[in-house]
C-alpha cells in the first residue's frame, strides 16, 4: 500500500509499528489528564499536567471555560525551579581548605553562614555521586566541602584532598570573566567612556546636525593631537582611531546561532565538539553590561575550545551600543561583536531594541558607524526580514548597514511577526545577499539535516555560509552530518552520553555545589524541551526529518529512546535525575521555550 504524503503537509511520518495507537479523546479523558498530575504520557501535543495546573491557577479560570481562556505568556510569572537555602550554606572562608592550609578568618562581621566544617557536614544534603568530575579533571574542586560529589575529595575532618600534580598542570579554560575592579568601576560609573561618547556625538545625525565640543574640557585623550575648535566632523574622528581591523575568513563556515538561555557555554562546547566553526554568546543587554551585572557578563564568557567566538549585544541607543563595544574590546577576548536586530521579544521590541531598531534608521546608523569605528575587530549584524510578515524591509536596510561599516550580515528569513510559525524565505535571503555583494552574508532558518543545508545553499548561492539555531538544539550533531554529508541514525545511548557530557560541562561552568547542580539541571531541562523533538532516523517512514513536521506519538526502539521522545516535562525531569540526583522539595519547572512551532 502506497502512502500519499502530500495530503497531510506538516506531518512527520513514523513507521506504523512505532506509532502509539490511542482512542479519540473525549471530555472524560481530558479531565482525567488534567487531574492525573503524575501520569506518564507520550503525547507531544499535550502540556504536562503539572504545568497546566500552574497556568490554570494563574489565570483563575472556571472549570467550564478553562480551554477557552487565553493563557498568559510563556515567560510571564515563571516560577523559580530552585530556592537556595541561605541559612545552611558554609562560609566561603572554610569551603576550600586542605589539611596543610590554615583557615582564613571570615572578613564579614555579621556573617550568617556556617563557620565550622563539622557543623556544615552534619547539615549537608546527601551526595549525588561518589566521583567528582571536576576533582578528577583539575586535581582540586573549587566547591570544596559544598560539592555534592564531595565524598571523593573530603576527609572526615572536613578538609579537602588536593592532587598537587594535577593542580599544577591545570590551566583555566574559561576566559572573559569579569574582574571585581571592573565591576566596581561600572557600578560607580567611574569607567572612562569619553572616547565612545565623543565618537557618538560626532556621528549623531538624529537631529540633522553635528554637535560642537567645548574644547576647554578636552584632555590628552582627544582624538587629535592639537586641540581643535569648531565642529568635529566624521573625518576628524575616524582618521585618528585605529583602522586596522582583524579580518576573518567567513567562507563556508557553520555558524551556531546566539541562542537565548539555551546557547550557554556548556551547550556551545557540545556543538564545537561536533564541528561548529563559529560560536557566539547569548544576547547580552547593553544596559546590564554597563551596570556591571554579573549574570549579563557571564554571557560573554568563552571556552578555550571556541576558536572563533563573538559576543552578541542588544541595545536601543547609539551611546549604549558604542560604549559596550569599547568596553568589551578593552576587557574581553573576542573575535567579533554582533548587534542583534532580530529579537522578537516584546519586552525588547517595545523599548526600540532588537527588531525595533529596523524602524529607527537614524539611531541604527549612528550605532553601526560608532561601534564599527571604535572596534579593531569585525562588527557584525543579525537581522530578520522585517517587523511585519507582509512588509519585508531587509533589502533596503542591508545596503545601508554595509555602507555604515558592518563586516558581516546574518539574515534570518522570517519576520518579527512570524516568529517561528512560517518557513524561512531563502529566496528573499538570496535577493538581499545580492544587494550587498561582496559583503559576506549568512542565511538562517529551517536547517535540520545536510539535505536542508545543500538545498538552501543552492537556493542562495550568493551566501558565504549558514547559521544554524533550532536545528542544533534538536540535534547538535548536525554540524558533523553536514560536513560528512550523511544522515546519522544516532542511538539513544549515544544521545544520553551527549546529555551526560553536557551535565559535566555544566558542573564545570556553574559549580558542583547545590546551586551549581540546580543551575545545570535547569539549563539541561530547557535544552530537553528541544531535544525531545528529534525523531530517530531508524523509525522514520521517509527520512530525513524536517523542522516544520510534527510526528505522531510514538514508541522508541528501547525504553530510553521512548523516554527521550516524550514531550512531558516529568519525563525530562526523570532524565535529569538520572545524572543529577533527585530534584529538591517543591521543585517546579516551566520551560521558557515550549518549542511547539512546527
Amino acid at each position: 500500500m502506497t502512502t500519499i504524503y502530500n495530503s497531510n503537509a506538516g506531518i512527520c511520518y513514523v513507521k506504523q509499528e512505532f506509532i502509539i495507537q490511542r482512542p479519540n479523546k473525549t471530555e472524560d479523558t481530558k479531565t482525567e489528564c488534567q487531574n492525573a498530575s503524575g501520569k506518564r504520557k507520550f503525547d507531544n501535543n499535550e502540556v504536562d499536567c503539572d504545568i497546566k495546573k500552574i497556568k490554570n491557577d494563574e489565570i483563575n479560570s472556571t472549570n467550564s471555560h478553562k480551554d477557552k481562556v487565553k493563557k498568559r505568556g510563556q515567560n510571564k510569572a515563571r516560577p523559580k525551579t530552585f530556592q537556595d537555602e541561605k541559612e545552611n550554606k558554609p562560609c566561603p572562608s572554610i569551603i576550600n581548605i586542605s589539611s596543610d592550609e590554615e583557615a582564613k578568618p571570615c572578613q564579614y562581621q555579621n556573617c550568617k553562614y556556617i563557620h565550622s566544617y563539622l557543623d556544615y557536614l552534619k547539615l549537608k544534603k546527601e551526595d549525588i555521586g561518589s566521583e567528582c568530575h571536576i576533582f578528577n579533571l583539575r586535581g582540586r574542586c573549587p566547591r570544596g566541602i559544598a560539592c555534592r560529589f564531595g565524598s571523593s575529595h573530603i576527609t572526615v575532618d572536613g578538609y579537602n584532598i588536593v592532587n598537587k600534580e594535577k593542580e599544577k598542570l591545570w590551566l583555566e579554560d574559561t576566559r572573559n570573566t569579569m574582574q571585581t575592579t571592573l565591576q566596581i568601576q561600572l557600578q560607580k560609573k567611574k569607567y572612562d567612556f569619553s572616547t565612545a561618547e565623543k565618537l557618538v556625538k560626532s556621528l549623531d545625525i538624529r537631529k540633522g546636525k553635528k554637535i560642537e565640543y567645548d574644547t576647554e574640557k578636552q584632555n590628552a585623550s582627544d582624538f587629535t593631537e592639537n586641540k581643535c575648535t569648531g565642529v568635529v566632523t566624521d573625518e576628524d574622528v575616524i582618521k585618528t582611531l585605529p583602522r586596522e581591523k582583524k579580518t576573518i575568513d567567513w567562507e563556508n563556515k557553520l555558524y551556531l546561532s546566539p541562542l537565548t538561555t539555551v546557547g550557554n557555554l556548556p551547550f556551545r562546547r557540545i556543538c564545537k565538539f561536533y564541528g561548529a566553526d563559529i560560536t557566539c554568546g547569548e544576547m547580552a543587554l547593553c544596559e546590564s553590561l554597563l551596570k556591571g551585572a554579573k549574570q549579563e557578563w557571564a554571557l560573554v564568557k568563552r571556552h578555550e575550545s571556541e576558536d572563533l567566538f563573538g559576543a552578541q549585544i542588544c541595545g536601543n541607543n547609539p551611546f549604549a551600543i558604542t560604549k559596550v563595544a569599547q568596553l568589551l574590546q578593552e576587557n574581553a577576548e573576542l573575535d567579533f561583536i554582533d548587534l542583534n536586530l532580530g529579537c522578537p521579544i516584546d519586552l525588547i521590541y517595545k523599548k526600540g531594541g532588537g527588531s525595533g531598531m529596523m524602524h529607527r534608521l537614524p539611531a541604527l546608523e549612528t550605532s553601526v558607524r560608532g561601534a564599527s569605528t571604535i572596534l579593531n575587530i569585525p562588527f557584525t549584524v543579525k537581522m530578520r526580514t522585517g517587523v511585519y510578515q507582509d512588509k519585508k524591509i531587509a533589502h533596503t536596510i542591508m545596503p545601508k548597514v554595509k555602507e555604515w561599516g558592518a563586516s558581516l550580515i546574518t539574515l534570518h528569513g522570517r519576520s518579527k511577526e512570524a516568529r517561528y510559525s512560517k518557513l524561512a524565505d531563502w529566496e528573499y535571503i538570496e535577493t538581499c545577499a545580492k544587494t550587498v555583494h561582496p559583503l559576506p552574508v549568512y542565511g538562517n532558518g529551517d536547517i535540520l539535516c545536510h539535505e536542508d543545508y545543500i538545498f538552501r545553499r543552492e537556493l542562495a548561492p550568493s551566501l558565504q555560509g549558514v547559521m544554524i539555531g533550532r536545528g542544533a538544539l534538536i540535534k547538535p550533531w548536525i554540524f558533523s552530518e553536514i560536513k560528512e554529508q550523511r544522515l546519522w541514525d544516532i542511538s539513544a545511548n549515544e544521545r544520553f552520553d551527549i546529555i551526560k557530557k553536557f551535565t559535566n560541562y555544566g558542573l564545570e561552568h556553574w559549580g558542583s555545589d547545590t546551586q551549581g547542580v540546580e543551575n545545570t539541571r535547569r539549563f539541561l531541562l530547557e535544552w530537553l524541551s528541544f531535544l525531545y523533538r528529534y525523531v530517530p532516523v531508524g523509525i522514520l517512514e521517509r527520512p530525513p526529518q524536517k523542522i516544520n513536521e510534527r510526528p505522531p506519538s510514538y514508541f522508541g526502539r528501547n525504553d530510553l529512546e521512548t523516554m527521550m521522545a516524550s514531550g512531558n516535562c516529568s519525563d525530562w525531569i526523570k532524565i535529569s535525575e538520572m545524572l543529577l540526583g533527585p530534584v529538591p522539595d517543591g521543585f517546579i519547572f516551566l520551560p521558557k521555550h515550549r518549542a511547539n512551532s512546527y
